[in-house]
């Protein structure tokens, strides 16, 4: 370290509950970081049942049982009423939310958009932003908070993919409506807490902002406009979920349907691999060995150049470095599901309307599961490890897996590699980030970083 100060053993990690909480206490700390209300015990189990009010709980971290959950038993354990609460206002009933046979059509219809092929015609526009993030950090005067700079390379990414670079839609504004929203209407409420039905008004969810009201207004322009102009020479998103059909039925999404659905992908596509880049770059400036090692793979590989889709899988070490950041810092750390019927997990009654949640924090600090759980080991990820698929669950699995998971891979892997080949990160002593998280794992504070050129090899 420049300053002569050494970098602490761990990477910063949540300090979970060592006592049974009460109802005022979970509030407060489900609405200040909900990570705050998982039990120490859960990095050390497979499953603990508690009570909380009227609501009977279970916090899972068994692979079988989240594979009962996400993929065998898919019907028996939707999204919980409180997450489709709190989301649904923003994007309607998307894919994110929608269940059954409404998700199952809107799933057919829009897996086609996230080919490999149409990802791989659309990775200029992510070779584009990482050169654009280069330039800006070329000026940035030795030091920049990265997790701003990724927000906004990340959604001038989805700005692109989605709209063609209309210039309709700005990264700061939108940025600062998903936090507005989040502050007043997506926070947990005393009512959540206490289980009462979610048909009994939750006020600040009926008198917040309405902070996404211009995002839909322009959606629903954009698609108008398009509608009437015709597709783009390369397809964008927007293209291709008007061209769509479910194979089955024919359907397509109307434009209510449409709106919401590009709405999620917005909000959901260049938040959380804003968020992943950001905790990846703090992480290797955290372990300079393994900067090092994903900066000597990256410049072979380049050559100087910025990193394009055909690269993505001639960089397997950087694949490990986002694996490990997305098992250490999760985007989406809880899961909440509802359960519609009696079921058992892990030998554990579950009743009917008891709420399971996957912690996916806990799951993936469990010591049953992971050898030196909070420590940065991309090794983890190298081609002769292995571990259970439902021991890691960044995307989720199972039919409900996140739809956007390989394009945030090759978005996430061509702008670090392109980073890390081009700069050195260096912690700033005092200023490391604490993970909260609201409704994704965000770093309270930003992630302030030195930042300088890289050797080149």
């Amino acid at each position: 370290m420049p300053d002569g100060t050494r970098p602490p053993a761990l990477p910063p990690k949540v300090e979970l509950v060592k006592q049974p909480l009460g109802i005022l206490q979970t509030l407060r700390k489900a609405r200040e970081n909900l990570i705050e209300i998982i039990p120490e015990i859960a990095t050390k189990q497979p499953i603990i049942t508690g009570k909380t009010g009227i609501i009977r709980w279970h916090m899972v971290m068994d692979p079988e049982a989240n594979r009962r959950i996400l993929k065998e038993k898919l019907d028996v354990y939707p999204k919980s009423d409180v997450t489709k609460n709190i989301l649904r206002p923003a994007i309607g009933d998307s894919l994110f939310i929608a269940e059954g046979a409404h998700w199952r059509w809107q799933r057919r219809a829009a897996a086609p958009v996230f080919s490999h092929r149409n990802i791989a015609a659309l990775a200029p526009i992510m070779s584009a932003s990482a050169e654009a993030v280069c330039q800006r950090l070329e000026n940035c005067g030795g030091q920049a908070d990265v997790f701003d700079e990724m927000v906004r390379a990340t959604f001038e990414v989805i700005s692109d993919v989605t709209f063609s670079g209309t210039g309709t839609m700005d990264s700061s504004g939108v940025h600062k409506a998903i936090d507005a929203y989040i502050d007043q209407t997506a926070r947990v409420s005393l009512f959540d807490v206490l289980g009462v039905p979610t048909w009994v008004p939750r006020w600040s969810r009926i008198f917040g902002p309405n902070s996404l009201g211009n995002m839909k207004s322009i959606a629903d322009e954009s698609i108008n406009a398009r509608r009437a102009s015709g597709p783009k020479p390369v397809p964008d998103l927007l293209d291709l979920l008007l061209e769509g059909s479910d194979p089955e039925t024919g359907r397509q999404m109307n434009s209510a349907e449409l709106r919401d659905n590009l709405l999620t992908f917005i909000v959901a596509g260049h938040e959380t691999t804003a968020l992943t880049l950001s905790w990846a770059l703090y992480l290797c400036a955290f372990d300079p060995e393994v900067q090092d090692k994903l900066r000597a793979e990256a410049q072979s590989v380049l050559q100087g150049r910025i990193a394009t889709g055909a690269d993505t899988e001639r960089m397997p070490y950087c694949t490990q470095v986002i694996k490990e950041t997305l098992r250490l810092y999760p985007p989406a750390a809880f899961l909440s599901r509802t359960a519609q019927a009696a079921d058992t997990l892990c030998g554990r009654e579950i009743r009917r309307k008891d709420t399971v949640m996957l912690p996916v924090y806990a799951l993936h600090r469990n010591t049953l599961l992971w050898d030196e759980p909070d420590a940065f080991k991309p090794e983890r990820f190298g081609p002769d490890a292995s571990h259970d698929r439902y021991s890691w669950l960044p995307f989720g699995d199972g039919p409900r897996i996140c739809i956007g998971s390989h394009f945030a891979m090759v978005e996430a892997t061509i702008i670090l590699s392109t980073l890390v080949s081009r700069f050195r990160f260096e912690r700033m002593e005092g200023r490391d980030p604490k993970p909260v998280l609201v409704v994704t794992l965000r770093p309270e504070g930003g992630v302030p970083l030195r930042i300088s050129a890289a050797p080149q090899s």
